[in-house]
């Protein structure tokens, strides 16, 4: 027996598909998987078979148009084609998270394409496929052609694509916001964007924190934010959770600081939390300069601190950051704003090498 994938194009209509495979049967192939791309020409079935030595390329083909199968395509295929598509697409997915830069690789790999180009101009039209060309929009900037002779692309594929294309570049702005910190008295921080499984890590941030500390980031009462809370914090709708850990900088890492930028409309409210004993050590002013730069890049036209008038540590650190403000009061909370010059957001291809380096604050 040996491995063949076939791809035909079938009338979308009830029967069909059982013709195809029936014709397939008369001549002892059994079929291992199949999939079915819906286009406007028909179903594209794409089957993995087993089938007895004996037949060629010519006898499935033949077995195929017998069956009412049209625009026929047969390969040999290898053993690891018996992976279905599922766990292939999630195994490739897994890639990209360990290595971004790895995008045209495995959009190959995932499509058989013959060749993958990226170019920093945006697609034209922005994506889509015909039958031997897939152009993919690169969120990050720039688009990817795809080209395969045979057998032709299906949006189905498309889809596949653009998803691996978009989750690659999500991976890549993550790496590029990840650094570590060296604070004036030589402490290392490690800082990079939250994820829902920080949780335990902010949670045991808060117990470390005094009630003062947590009293002056959520502006009332002392207690602990529950986590469901906590959760919505960490991955916000829209805006940036950052988090700077100390030690390994693993998953077992303490987090020793939560920083929070909340978008909504043109504005975005920052807030900070760090653990009583790294305070008055830099690094609030360093997350508060992050939160800024990236609130910058997605084009707020300005940020909002709400700070309790006797939070002098905080206003100091506002200050510090040497730039125009306006300051609202209402009773014992401070309003203030700063300004920031709106523009279109602008997010980088890969991780910038110099984002990953150590940096002195």
């Amino acid at each position: 027996m040996a491995l063949w994938r076939i791809r035909a194009t079938v009338d979308d209509r009830p029967g069909y598909l059982s013709v195809l495979t029936a014709s397939l049967a008369l001549r002892g192939v059994n079929i291992l998987t199949v999939q079915v791309h819906t286009t406007e020409v028909g179903a594209v079935d794409d089957f993995l078979v087993d089938a007895p030595d004996r037949l060629t390329e010519a006898d499935l083909r033949a077995a195929v148009e017998r069956g009412r199968g049209r625009n026929c395509w047969v390969a040999r295929s290898e053993a690891r084609g018996l992976a279905d598509q599922p766990t292939r697409v999630l195994g490739l997915a897994g890639r990209l998270v360990r290595d971004p830069d790895a995008a045209g690789e495995t959009l190959r790999v995932l499509l058989g394409a013959d060749a993958v180009t990226w170019r920093p101009t945006p697609a034209t039209p922005p994506g889509g496929v015909d039958q031997t060309t897939m152009l993919l929009a690169d969120p990050a900037g720039g688009s990817y052609e795809l080209r395969r002779r045979e057998p032709s692309f299906t949006p189905a594929e498309y889809a596949r694509a653009q998803a691996l294309v978009e989750l690659a570049a999500t991976v890549a702005r993550r790496d590029a916001d990840r650094v570590t910190l060296v604070l004036p008295d030589t402490a290392e921080v490690t800082v990079r964007p939250a994820v829902a499984d920080d949780l335990p890590g902010v949670l045991e941030l808060h117990a470390g924190c005094s009630d003062r500390s947590r009293q002056r980031r959520y502006l009332s009462g002392a207690g602990h934010p529950a986590p469901a809370r906590l959760r919505r914090l960490l991955e916000p709708a829209q805006g940036l959770t950052l988090v700077a850990t100390h030690g390994s900088g693993g998953a077992a890492a303490p987090v020793v600081a939560m920083a929070n930028l909340l978008g909504e409309g043109d504005e975005a409210e920052a807030a900070l939390l760090v653990r009583d004993d790294w305070q008055r050590r830099g690094l609030g002013s360093a997350l508060l300069r992050r939160l800024l730069g990236h609130a910058d890049r997605a084009g707020y036209a300005a940020v909002l601190l709400h700070v309790q008038a006797e939070n002098t540590p905080m206003l100091r650190t506002v200050r510090g950051l040497h730039r125009p403000t306006s300051v609202e009061r209402d009773g014992s909370v401070l309003t203030v704003t700063v300004p920031l010059a709106p523009r279109r957001a602008v997010l980088p291809r890969q991780a910038d090498a110099t984002a990953r380096s150590r940096r002195s604050y």
